[in-house]
C-alpha cells in the first residue's frame, strides 16, 4: 500500500502546515530540500485493510476505497481540521497529527474500524506511531505542499518515517482496537458518486516507486524526474480525469455504501432519495447551464478534475495515470532500468478504468478532495507487484 499526503485549503489554520515550503511544479517532489520535519510532538495514524487483495480479486474494488478513504473523513471529522497532513492509499490511509490531538484520534480510528467491520464486511486494522519513536530508529517524516490547483495543495512526504510507520502496524505494533459494536465514525463528506473513468488513450496504470538496495537517493531523485518527463508527453501529464470533470449516473454505483456511511440503519432509504435527488437536480443543472443555489455543476466538474490527487510522493513516487502504448514502454524501460542498478523497487498495474472517491465538505467551496485509483486494484495491485519482486526475509 502506499503512504502520505496531505490536502488543505489554501488558508490552513495550522502554523507548521503554513509555513511549508510551496511548489508548483510537480518534478520537484524528489528533491528533499523542498521538504521540512513535522514537529516532535506530533504522531502519524495509519491504517489499511487485512487481505485487500483478495477483496479486490473478487471485485470489491469500490469498498475498499471507500474504506481507505474513510479513515481520513473520520479524523479530520472528529478533530474538526481540514488541514492536516494525510494520504489516500487504495486499500488505507495515513494522517499526521498534533499530540494533543491524541485522544479524539485514537477514538476515530477505533470507530472507523468497527463500522468497516459491521457495514462493510472488511477488516481494518490501526496504529498510532509518534514521530519521536520514528526518529529513533533514525528515520524522519519531512512534508513539502505540492499546489495542485487554485483551491487545493498537496503535501508530499519523505524520509522513510511513513513506510516504517506502515511496517510496525503490520507486524502488530502500536495497534488500535476496534471500538465496541454500534459505534459509529463521522464520516460527513465521504461519497463515491462518480461514474468510473475509461481509458482516453490506452491503458491506466497505476504505479509505485521507491528507493532501491543501492540507497542512492540522488539516482532515484533523477530517476523520479524522468519518470514525470516521461508521462509529460501524454495529454496533461496522464492526468486520468477529463478536464470536464467524469461522468455520473442518477443511480450511483456506490450509493448504498454512501448511504452506509451517512445514515443509520432504518434512515438509509432517506439519504438514497436524497442523493438521487441530488443527482437529478445536477443533471437538469448541467444540462441547460443552470446554476443551483450558488452552484454551477460546470466550474464543479472541472475543479474535480484539477483537485484530483492522481500522482503523489510518499517515501516514493505513485502514479495513477492514463497513457498510450508508447509512454508506458519509455516508463518500463526506465523503471527496469533503475530496478537492475538497485536505484528503485517498483510494482506497476495495468486497468481500463480509473476510480474515483471523495472528500466535500461542501459543493459550494472549491477545497473539496478526489481520490483516484485504478478500478482493478490499482496501486494495491501495485504494491503486491513491488512486494513479490523483494527479497524474502
Amino acid at each position: 500500500m502506499c503512504y502520505l499526503i496531505l490536502m488543505e485549503t489554501a488558508a490552513a489554520s495550522d502554523p507548521f502546515v503554513a509555513s511549508l515550503p510551496v511548489f508548483a511544479k510537480f518534478e520537484s517532489v524528489a528533491d528533499i530540500d523542498n521538504y521540512r520535519p513535522l514537529p516532535d510532538g506530533w504522531a502519524l495514524a495509519t491504517a489499511d485493510i487485512v487481505g485487500s487483495t483478495k477483496a479486490i480479486e473478487t471485485g470489491r474494488y469500490k469498498t475498499v476505497n471507500m474504506a481507505g478513504a474513510s479513515v481520513i473523513s473520520a479524523l479530520l471529522n472528529a478533530l474538526g481540521r481540514q488541514d492536516l497532513p494525510f494520504v489516500f492509499g487504495g486499500d488505507g490511509a495515513l494522517v499526521a497529527f498534533p499530540g494533543s490531538a491524541m485522544e479524539p484520534t485514537r477514538k476515530a480510528l477505533a470507530a472507523v474500524q468497527r463500522w468497516v467491520a459491521d457495514e462493510l464486511d472488511l477488516t481494518l486494522r490501526a496504529a498510532i506511531v509518534p514521530i519521536k519513536d520514528i526518529r529513533a530508529q533514525g528515520l524522519d517524516v519531512r512534508v513539502a505542499r505540492f499546489q495542485a490547483s487554485d483551491a487545493i495543495f498537496y503535501t508530499m512526504f519523505a524520509g522513510g518515517g511513513g513506510s516504517w510507520a506502515e511496517a510496525e502496524m503490520k507486524a502488530g505494533r502500536y495497534r488500535i482496537d476496534p471500538a465496541p459494536a454500534g459505534a459509529r465514525p463521522d464520516l460527513t463528506g465521504l461519497s463515491c458518486r462518480w461514474n468510473p473513468i475509461g481509458t482516453r488513450h490506452g491503458e491506466i496504470v497505476s504505479i509505485i516507486a521507491t528507493p532501491g538496495s543501492s540507497r542512492d537517493l540522488r539516482g532515484f531523485q533523477f530517476l523520479a524526474s524522468d519518470i514525470i518527463a516521461i508521462a509529460s508527453r501524454q495529454e496533461r501529464d496522464g492526468h486520468p480525469v477529463p478536464v470536464n470533470g467524469p461522468s455520473y449516473s442518477l443511480l450511483p454505483a456506490g450509493l448504498d455504501i454512501e448511504a452506509r456511511a451517512t445514515a443509520p440503519v432504518g434512515r438509509r432509504w432517506l439519504s438514497k432519495l436524497w442523493i438521487v435527488f441530488l443527482m437529478a437536480l445536477t443533471a437538469v443543472a448541467d444540462r441547460y447551464g443552470w446554476t443551483v443555489g450558488g452552484f454551477d455543476p460546470k466550474i464543479y466538474k472541472r475543479d474535480v478534475a484539477s483537485n484530483s490527487d492522481f500522482r503523489k510522493f510518499d517515501d516514493g513516487l505513485k502514479m495513477t495515470i492514463d497513457v498510450d502504448a508508447d509512454v508506458l514502454q519509455r516508463i518500463e524501460n526506465r523503471l527496469k532500468q533503475a530496478e537492475e542498478a538497485g536505484i528503485c523497487n517498483y510494482g506497476l498495474h495495468r486497468q481500463k478504468s480509473a476510480l474515483m472517491t471523495c472528500l466535500v465538505a461542501s459543493p459550494l467551496h472549491r477545497d473539496h478532495v478526489h481520490f483516484i485509483d485504478g478500478a482493478a486494484g490499482g496501486y494495491a495491485m501495485a504494491a503486491a507487484d513491488l512486494k513479490a519482486k523483494l527479497p524474502v526475509g
